[in-house]
């Protein structure tokens, strides 16, 4: 028989791994306590913008016209525990409030509420990103509440999916872990993966420990790329250097890569930021804090080019901002989402207008959830008309919409031709030429 397959949890993880499993073959249950979330997938609609996920989810979504009819979603405990054979937890970790830790709470209370309707043998997937240890824990929890006891094992599988490549990222994997304590769950892993395995992805079979740190040790490594490049910037424009052409030269070594070394305003979103603080707090709490203190200054680093190109807008307009104002280009924390958790570009809007300045966000995705966390912010339908009468603009989101706008078009409605690229990915030549003052992070004024 076939594997059955559930997903608990459905937001931007589950959602994807649901959709992804149902193309790979299996039925699949995805289950929510938010009735509206279910609805809303019910429909074969997403509350978040993932390019192609919509589109995934209308070809299996039961109920849909030619739908394969392979995934339905349910808020039923009873029913998640009958139905499946292997259970992927996908529910969220966020950082806890006032502290550096994660907050575990939705995956304690997710494994608490499937135990008890495990009645026969099944294998329990944690997917989420937690602190290293907790497999181990919650082992001791589905086997303590589970019906079926030592039948109830656990695996954890780490997710390594990137905002706007998490349809890709789940079907066409880099690799794919899977922290394991016994050969059967081993096994039926290596079945759900059959597709990927067979077009060659790498899978890693480790213990518990090393499955759960594979995920962190990964966002801390980027993170360290992109302060370490962003630290860079800081000495090139001390030094008069140009960061970029560093990057490129750097880069080239085969040992560091191009990727992740454009300097800017850093990174933020739901992972990377509170990931590796929580890291820290975990090593913190295993007596191996020193190991990674320099992720503190990581962090450091990253935050301080907000407040950089704060100063860099203000003194864009003369040293300040009352009665200027301040164009932004961009709202969400990276393109091809609408994920505006910990967005550097609102972070420095925000700062901006609190210091006086009238400030206009235009976002090609990310302007409802923008509204929301900033509602006092000004938005504009455009670009165009977000420029119109600035005496600033700033580019912090590198959509490639605003890599492809007309300089020449902006500076017929801007007041003052200045723009302050946050991202170092728009072309200097072509703003100068059309008359602009260009400046970016490391990079010399002209």
């Amino acid at each position: 028989m076939p594997l059955k397959l559930t997903v608990i949890g459905t937001g931007y993880l589950g959602a994807t791994h649901a959709a992804a499993m149902a193309e790979l073959g299996f039925d699949v249950l995805g289950l929510d306590i938010d009735r509206g979330k279910i609805e809303m997938l019910q429909q074969g609609r997403v509350p978040m913008y993932e390019p192609g996920l919509e589109e995934l989810l209308s070809r299996h979504v039961a109920g849909l016209p030619d739908s394969s009819g392979r995934l339905r979603f349910t808020s039923s405990w009873e029913e998640i525990g009958e139905f499946g054979d292997v259970h992927f937890v996908c529910v969220n970790t966020p950082q806890k409030h006032g502290e550096y830790a994660c907050d575990m709470s939705y995956v304690d209370s997710a494994f608490s509420l499937l135990a008890p309707h495990l009645k026969r043998p099944a294998l329990v997937v944690g997917k989420s990103t937690v602190p290293v240890g907790s497999a181990s824990r919650l082992a001791g929890v589905l086997r303590e509440l589970a019906p079926v006891g030592e039948g109830a094992e656990l695996a954890w599988n780490p997710e390594f999916l990137r905002e706007g490549f998490a349809v890709e990222d789940t079907l066409h994997p880099d690799r794919i872990v899977v922290g394991v304590s016994g050969e059967r769950a081993e096994t039926l892993l290596r079945e759900v993966y059959a597709g990927p395995i067979a077009e060659g992805t790498p899978f890693v079979v480790t213990d518990y420990p090393t499955a759960e740190l594979v995920k962190t040790a990964a966002n801390a490594f980027l993170a360290t790329k992109i302060s370490f490049i962003n630290a860079m910037a800081e000495v090139s424009e001390a030094a008069g250097g140009d960061v970029a052409k560093l990057a490129e030269a750097i880069g080239y070594d085969d040992r560091i890569g191009h990727k992740f070394l454009r300097a800017g305003i850093g990174f933020g979103g739901g992972c990377l930021p509170k990931d590796i603080r929580a890291f820290m707090a975990r090593a913190g709490e295993l007596g191996a804090d020193q190991a990674l203190t320099f992720l503190r200054e990581v962090d450091s680093v990253n935050m301080r080019r907000r407040t950089h190109m704060v100063e860099m807008a203000r003194d864009a307009v003369g040293g300040g901002f009352l009665g200027r104002r301040i164009a932004v280009l961009g709202a969400t924390f990276k393109p091809d989402s609408d994920d505006v958790r910990d967005s550097p570009a609102l972070n420095v809007a925000g700062q901006i207008q609190l210091q006086g300045g009238q400030v206009t966000v235009y976002d090609p995705k990310g302007m409802d959830n923008a509204r929301r966390l900033f509602p006092t912010l000004g938005y504009a339908p455009t670009a165009l008309d977000a420029v119109r009468g600035a005496d600033v603009v700033l580019h912090l989101t590198e959509w490639r919409q605003f890599r492809e706008l007309d300089p020449a078009a902006l500076a017929e409605v801007t007041r003052q031709r200045s723009i302050l690229d946050g991202r170092n990915a728009l072309d200097p030549t072509l703003w100068r030429k059309a008359g602009w003052t260009y400046r970016a992070m490391g990079r010399p004024s002209a």
